[in-house]
């Protein structure tokens, strides 16, 4: 006669059986909500009970790398991820009614999502992000968080290379909504996420701080409101340093130097030879390309 099963062994048959009903159970449930949500949805209408009060989008920026420092063609290069969270009047349920779910993950195209661009793009399709999925909780929150690589413009100012800091504006705002519909605000009084971010080879990073700013510009009465970040980069100078200050100062040490020499003296010569001839060598070629690569615009005519 078999001997019953383990009491162990029953547990597990039962939990992964109920496991099976609750998936079973949770896949319907779901789709019913989709269904219930999105039937009467309409993408262009902007979710909010009152249309004369505006909609609050927070809005924050984590910096994950400086990808290039363009100095010739005035352009910052970066990986960012936005943070765009809000609340949709219309995507709310009771949990209860639906089996428990709490959160949908939708589509940014079948749902209204706020048009915020950055202003000072240098990007051929402007807009760098990559639209992932929004997070919709059962009490209207939308959390919509796209990755991207920005190409942003920068006035870059090398007056003092390689002893220089630099700091790029990055700008963003709706591009269609005014302050009156639509109210972003800065999700961290400390501006962007550092957390996560890639130490550059060239650049220091100082500081990321955010402003909330509100415009009223030429062309329209009413005001718009952005948010502006600033990196704040400084450049690494070791490299620098030891490829141009230093043969840089041993040539003119070397040079008055030789004024001290007797004008008959054989070492004079020799010293005026080595002066001329070693330092300028490993100098020359760092000097060269950058200047012909990063300072082209000095040799531009003005009139």
């Amino acid at each position: 006669m078999d001997s019953p099963l383990p009491a162990s062994l029953s547990l597990f048959v039962l939990l992964i059986f109920l496991a099976i009903i609750k998936e079973s159970c949770q896949g319907p449930h779901e789709k019913r909500l989709l269904n219930h949500l999105l039937s009467t949805y309409n993408t262009l209408e902007r979710p909010v009970a009152n249309e004369s009060e505006p909609l609050e989008v927070k809005f924050g920026l984590t910096l994950q790398q400086i990808i290039d420092v363009d100095e010739k063609n005035q352009l910052l290069i970066t990986n960012l991820w936005l943070s765009l969270e809000w609340n949709d009047y219309n995507l709310r349920w009771n949990e209860t009614e639906y089996g428990g779910v709490k959160d949908l993950r939708i589509t940014p195209n079948k749902l209204w999502k706020p048009d915020v661009l950055m202003y000072n793009s240098a990007d051929e399709g402007f807009d760098g992000t990559y639209h992932t999925n929004i997070v919709v909780k059962h009490n209207g929150s939308c959390l919509y968080v796209p990755p991207g690589i920005f190409k942003s413009t920068c006035k870059i100012d090398i007056t003092w290379f390689p002893f220089d800091d630099q700091h790029c504006e990055m700008k963003f705002g709706s591009w269609t909504y005014d302050g009156n519909q639509l109210d972003l605000v800065l999700n961290s009084e400390d501006g962007g996420d550092l957390s996560d971010f890639i130490t550059n080879g060239e650049w220091y990073l100082l500081a990321m701080p955010g402003k909330k700013n509100t415009i009223v510009y030429a062309c329209c009465p009413e005001p718009y409101v952005d948010i502006t970040f600033t990196i704040q980069i400084r450049r690494r100078t070791l490299y620098y340093f030891f490829n141009l200050i230093v043969p840089c100062v041993l040539i003119s040490s070397m040079a008055l130097l030789g004024f001290t020499l007797p004008p008959d003296s054989g070492e004079k010569l020799t010293l005026g030879e080595y002066a001329n001839r070693v330092p300028l060598v490993q100098t020359q070629n760092q000097l060269t390309n950058y200047l012909c690569t990063n300072r082209s615009e000095l040799y531009y005519p003005t009139f």
